[in-house]
């Protein structure tokens, strides 16, 4: 339908044809996302219409209508101007039913909610569809969204949580995500002011049906239960990533700390569950993988100690589920065909380092299944199926910061000892590493770490002498080029390989370097130069 016909007959008609005259627009682009450039004008004064309309006492149906046809045009961000309003913000606001004056502990919302024909909560999704829509596309809406504080209306849906339909909770949740990551300023406000994070946290206990036996342990899920139902798994995943953006920033105090160890314990429960299928799953363990790298480190032992399940001797009775399914996960983004590594893969390698370098039994755990005990050094540590073969490929990847990432996790897992990488690792791999910390010479790193010793096996222990340090394993024995050279052959050879370095050092091709007394590469020249040389004039040879 033509817009100057549907603007000219919006002027003039009652509510029941100015509905019939926008579902026919709505049916003709209910799957348009890409608009004619030439009638932004128009399109920009139907929204105005529109929120005019909205703004008159008109019934849900007509209202309904409205919302969808709003929501189709909010797609584009270039006619958003009249809604990016003060006023359109509210009439909008005011549809979605976020009031910002709520109170904690007022049960008004949620009574209304109770009472509302399935119409009424219709416009409400539909509002808060457009205002995720227009928040989205619009950095003036954003703006005019905290003039208005839409966020603390948000919080005090948040507090109905128990009456939510799917899709109210749902994309009430999204505008949330929405307004806390393009508005950093918001954050601080609703952490401090409107308490969003205990507020979200309360979402994603209902929401995952915990149920505490311990001060921060839910109880283990039903193995035979049924996955996850589908709705609360989404709702679940838009709560996690508002909290992600909530928790980017520093925080303290008991009231921070004790709240952190629940959204743990919560995320604990989360990795031990399953959803209807393998991919949301998955997707459900990164958003808690994301997460939990926001937490205070101290805060992760929440997810290994939970004395009424139980764990294992081994481990000083922690209980190792979690970090299994997050070592699982790991693997599970290793093998991903054409995934981003740096997205997918280094937050789950950060976590497992952290969590390693500040707890031990993870730690120990952890290497056990990544490093154990070599036995067969025939072959390169970078060749084969196990995650630690995976894990040294890693460490010349391309992308710096998964090689970094990769490479920081295995130096931890050996107690950041320059020997104990280079065992299972092989200098080649770990050079990238040792340059970066200064630790060519050999050495450790700043953490310190217990006492326990590593015991070698037998083969390892045979082989040990026989081990090539740069590839890190046993290599063929390869025939002597040089073995059936002359004297005058060899001293010629190794002349010309001089010559050619002196060459392309001189045309600054390569730079020969060598390794200061404290592990860092300089100069060649420098570190041939001996520090304690004695220049008194001393005629000794």
């Amino acid at each position: 339908m033509d817009l100057n016909t549907i603007l000219s007959q919006l002027e003039t008609a009652n509510e029941e044809d100015i509905e019939k005259l926008l579902q026919q627009y709505n049916r003709e682009n209910i799957h348009t996302f890409s608009f004619d450039q030439k009638e932004e004008t128009l399109r920009s004064k139907l929204c105005q219409s529109v929120l005019t309309v909205l703004g008159r006492q008109v019934q849900p149906s007509c209202q309904k209508t409205c919302l969808e046809t709003l929501r189709i045009l909010s797609r584009d961000k270039r006619v958003l101007a009249p809604v990016a309003t003060r006023e359109g913000m509210l009439i909008l606001g005011g549809m979605a039913r976020l009031r910002a004056g709520q109170e904690e502990g007022d049960n008004q919302n949620s009574s209304q909610d109770c009472t509302q024909s399935e119409e009424e909560e219709r416009v409400v999704v539909e509002a808060l569809k457009c205002l995720c829509n227009v928040v989205y596309n619009s950095p003036a809406a954003q703006q005019v969204s905290v003039d208005v504080q839409l966020a603390h209306g948000l919080c005090a849906s948040l507090r109905t949580a128990r009456s939510w339909h799917h899709e109210v909770g749902l994309f009430t949740l999204r505008l949330l995500f929405l307004l806390s990551a393009l508005q950093p300023d918001v954050r601080g406000v609703l952490r401090r002011q409107w308490h969003a994070v205990r507020l979200l946290t309360e979402v994603l206990e209902l929401t995952l049906d915990v149920r505490w036996v311990g001060p921060y342990e839910a109880a283990r899920p039903d193995p035979q239960a049924l996955p996850m139902p589908a709705e609360d798994n989404e709702r679940a995943m838009e709560a996690l990533k508002a909290l992600f953006n909530l928790t980017l920033s520093e925080a303290g105090g008991e009231e921070d700390n004790h709240q952190f160890r629940l959204i743990a314990a919560i995320l604990r429960h989360l990795l031990m569950l399953k959803t209807e299928t393998e991919e949301k799953t998955e997707e459900a363990h990164s958003h808690a993988v994301n997460l939990l790298n926001n937490l205070p480190v101290s805060c992760l032992d929440v997810l290994i100690d939970v004395p009424v399940q139980g764990g294992q001797e081994k481990y000083g009775r922690k209980n190792m589920d979690a970090v299994q399914v997050l070592l699982d996960f790991m693997e599970k983004r290793i093998d991903k065909q054409g995934s981003n590594f740096k997205e997918g893969l280094t937050p789950v390698l950060s976590l497992l380092t952290e969590g390693s370098r500040h707890h031990r039994e993870i730690r120990r755990y952890i290497k056990a299944q990544v490093l154990p005990p070599l036995k067969d050094v025939k072959i390169r540590p970078e060749i084969g199926t196990t995650i630690r073969n995976k894990l040294v490929r890693l460490m010349t990847h391309v992308d710096m910061g998964v090689k970094q990432t990769a490479a920081e996790f295995l130096f931890v897992l050996c107690k950041e000892s320059v020997d104990n990488l280079l065992k299972y690792t092989g200098y080649g791999n770990a050079a990238g590493l040792l340059v970066a910390r200064g630790l060519l010479a050999g050495g450790r790193g700043e953490t310190q770490y217990s006492e326990d010793e590593d015991s070698d096996t037998e083969e390892y222990k045979s082989a040990k002498p026989f081990i090539n340090p740069i590839t890190g394993h046993v290599e063929e024995p390869m025939p002597n080029p040089i073995e059936e050279m002359t004297e005058e052959q060899k001293e010629y050879e190794a002349q010309k390989l001089v010559n050619m370095f002196d060459k392309l050092s001189r045309q600054n091709v390569i730079r020969p370097m060598g390794v200061r007394p404290d592990g860092t590469l300089a100069p060649l020249e420098e570190t041939l130069c001996d520090p304690h040389e004695d220049n008194s004039g001393s005629d000794s040879d």
